[in-house]
């Protein structure tokens, strides 16, 4: 595995570095072949919280967890135990979902958590440009995808209709789908 750590107002020390790499090394376990993307762990300390946040993008997936506490190497375990929840959460639908295809599911091993969501309102102004490959997937992988990236809409091509479609949390905790006519 391969680490990019990085501090935001705060010094990323030798100890604070290999404390990260070795919880996130406990990640392996539940991947089929070694994982040669790499780990992108932002430290930051913001009026007293110690934030981890923790991108690691896969074939077909991203996860991403952030935890906030009084402590860096208590938001680091935080983080390492949500991230380890949303992947036998995925692991588990996918597997489910598509035993007979190949596919995402040979990213795990065969032994078988909401990700805050950062907001950024500013007035009017184009701040961030994102661009990716639409996957075709049906609403259910849409909505599982969000939840893993923890943000609170996802724009997807959906794979029934081939259009392009948004899926959304609601506040009252279910699920929106918005279609082009």
């Amino acid at each position: 595995m391969k680490y990019n750590i990085r501090g935001q107002h705060i010094q990323v020390t030798d100890a604070m570095r290999d404390f990260v790499e070795k919880k996130l090394t406990r990640l392996e376990k539940y991947f089929e072949a070694p994982i040669t993307s790499e780990f992108n762990v932002t430290m930051s300390v913001t009026k007293g919280k110690h934030a981890v946040e923790v991108t690691i993008p896969l074939p077909g997936l991203m996860l991403r967890a952030e935890e906030k506490s009084e402590d860096m190497y208590a938001s680091v375990d935080l983080v390492v135990d949500k991230l380890e929840r949303q992947i036998r959460k995925h692991k588990t639908r996918v597997n489910r979902k598509v035993r007979q295809e190949s596919g995402i599911r040979t990213l795990f091993k065969d032994d078988s958590a909401p990700v805050r969501v950062l907001d950024e309102e500013d007035e009017m102004e184009l701040v961030r440009t994102k661009r990716f490959t639409m996957k075709p997937m049906d609403v259910e992988e849409a909505i599982l995808q969000m939840n893993m990236v923890g943000h609170s809409f996802f724009v997807f091509a959906n794979s029934n209709t081939r259009e392009v479609n948004v899926v959304y949390r609601r506040s009252d905790g279910k699920y929106g789908l918005i279609e082009q006519e």
